[in-house]
């Protein structure tokens, strides 16, 4: 037998010589040429990966799949990857180390607790999804010492660079705080430092180190652009603030009419249509908060026209601009001309997987299901993997009855993102509906450790309480559920199984007659027809029959 040898010198993990993907780095340098000898298919699949984590080796891997933003200039590149695209690169690489790697190697790095972000974040995927008779990987936190980051602005403007192109917010907050400490405030490379530095800040939910670097702005400069670009970017962190009681809506309007009224006033004619299309579109995202969607479809449409202004200039801010329109367009009702939108958006940049989604929902939701497949599994070829598409492809399965499939898309979601919750309670609840009690039980109980009290665990908690004869623990489950979500007829249904189990008749009938009034289903009809007929009220339990047999 083998005996388990090092898979390379150990790796000094600490973050300050390259920045992110430091240990990701080395690993590609050492696998990619002997993996290029052997399959430059199995390479070329994990291109987007393999360049974002390690650049110097774009030489030998070829960009397969390429944005429209990789040609366009600087100020042209106004999207800023979400924090999750890390955790895609993280899993694009797992399975790419997974199936080039020989069994029975040894990966160690040092300095681990000085590594970026990125690298701690592979570290956990790997040690999750690899088996250690695969790779066995150690972590430890002594290494060589290193001296302070000593790089000029230059030096670190190239690396700020680069990570805001590829997402890499924590190194682009980090870099960017020290780029601005040495450059001149209020000149330009301060100012590109300081807007990378906030937007990364506001990206990473520090919202209250972001405002402190848009109010930095406000009190060094006298620029025009830099005002409005501060006062856009202070809105949008309550606008876009994660936690819905954490949104202050009166005050983002508040910065929003002042960057749209400095942006009214730029004297230069593309500057001021591009800034004031970026201005109304954020101002659309107040009203859409408040419900206030045709005024919020108002104003992008009006920067739609303010776009048509810049000529060929800034495809992908007239790409935002129609996707935006879509999804308002979809929200009231006109489908067709939402459909228009997302093709003339995905026309702007093919390769660019967001879109993909949104549409196949809206073609899933008018019940064009090979359309919507299509569309899901678009998204899934165009970049790293992506949870999302396999979680809305597992929708569509469900409702097509292909379960098997759903179940295996379900699995796939939890793989990549554990954190899913939605995924632990659809396929919880599938699980549940075939039979499978006890994995579905174990979803049920991972869902609730990631989200106590969440509602609908606890109604499928509920169902399989009341399976297992357990009826007061069921009893607990369910109230509480209709005590989070008491428009959750699920949970309703399953309360009125249970109380019907308990022989509470006229309750059951009384708990399923909300369940059908909240979302009338054949199964609830059919489950108060017996409550009724246990009470003596056979036209009713007719009736109910009847309306169970119906077709949907």
């Amino acid at each position: 037998m083998e005996t388990a040898r090092l898979l390379m010198p150990v790796i000094d993990g600490h973050r300050r010589p390259r920045g992110p993907y430091t240990v990701a780095a080395a690993l590609l340098r050492h696998l990619v040429p002997p993996a290029l000898e052997r399959s430059r298919d199995l390479v070329a699949a994990y291109d987007i990966e393999i360049r974002a984590a390690a650049p110097e080796l774009a030489r030998l891997v070829p960009a397969a799949r390429v944005t429209v933003e990789a040609d366009l200039p600087d100020d042209e590149r106004i999207l800023v990857p979400a924090p999750r695209r890390t955790l895609r690169l993280a899993n694009g690489l797992t399975e790419f180390v997974r199936d080039i790697v020989p069994p029975g190697r040894e990966l160690v790095v040092g300095n681990a607790v000085e590594a970026d972000p990125t690298d701690i974040e592979l570290l956990d995927v790997m040690m999750r999804r690899i088996p250690p008779a695969t790779l066995a990987i150690t972590v430890f936190s002594g290494g060589p010492r290193h001296p302070p980051d000593d790089r000029d602005a230059d030096e670190l403007w190239a690396v700020v660079d680069r990570c805001v192109r590829e997402g890499f917010l924590h190194a682009v907050a980090e870099l960017g705080q020290l780029g601005m400490s040495r450059t001149e405030p209020g000149g330009a490379r301060w100012w590109g430092f300081a807007q990378r530095t906030a937007t990364a800040l506001g990206g990473l939910d520090r919202t209250g180190d972001a405002l402190a670097v848009w109010d930095r702005v406000r009190e060094v400069s006298q620029d025009p652009e830099m005002h409005a670009a501060s006062a856009y970017g202070t809105a949008m962190l309550d606008a876009r603030h994660r936690d819905p009681a954490g949104r202050d809506l009166t005050r983002a309007r508040r910065w929003l009419n002042e960057a749209i009224a400095i942006s009214t006033l730029l004297p230069d004619p593309m500057k001021r249509a591009f800034k004031l299309g970026f201005d109304r579109n954020g101002l659309a995202l107040i009203e859409l908060r408040h419900g206030r969607l045709h005024v919020a479809l108002s104003l992008v449409e009006s920067a739609i026209e303010l776009a048509g202004e810049l000529g060929e200039r800034h495809p992908l801010h007239r790409m935002v601009l129609l996707a935006n329109r879509a999804q308002l367009l979809s929200a009231l009702g006109r489908g067709k001309e939402a459909l228009d939108d997302y093709a003339a958006a995905i026309a702007v940049d093919p390769a660019f997987p967001d879109y993909y989604l949104e549409r196949g929902n809206l073609l899933f939701g008018l019940g064009r299901h090979e359309e919507a497949l299509a569309d899901f599994e678009r998204a899934m070829r165009a970049g790293p993997p992506l949870p999302e598409a396999h979680y809305n492809r597992a929708e569509l399965r469900t409702v097509r009855g292909d379960v098997e499939g759903a179940l295996a898309d379900l699995g796939r979601v939890i793989e990549l993102d554990p954190s899913y919750v939605d995924a632990y309670i659809n396929r919880a609840g599938l699980l549940a509906a075939c039979g499978r009690d006890e994995e579905a039980g174990q979803d049920v109980r991972a869902g609730l450790a990631l989200a106590p009290g969440n509602p609908h665990l606890l109604t499928v908690l509920g169902q399989l309480e009341t399976s297992a004869g357990r009826l007061a623990e069921a009893r607990v489950a369910l109230d509480l559920a209709i005590e989070q979500a008491p428009r959750l007829a699920a949970a309703w249904g399953n309360r009125g199984v249970l109380r019907f189990a308990a022989g509470d008749a006229r309750g059951a009938a009384d708990d399923l007659s909300r369940a059908v009034e909240l979302q009338p289903q054949p199964d609830l009809y059919a489950n108060r027809a017996v409550a009724l007929r246990a009470l003596g009220r056979e036209a009713e339990a007719e009736a109910d029959e009847r309306r169970a047999a119906s077709p949907p």
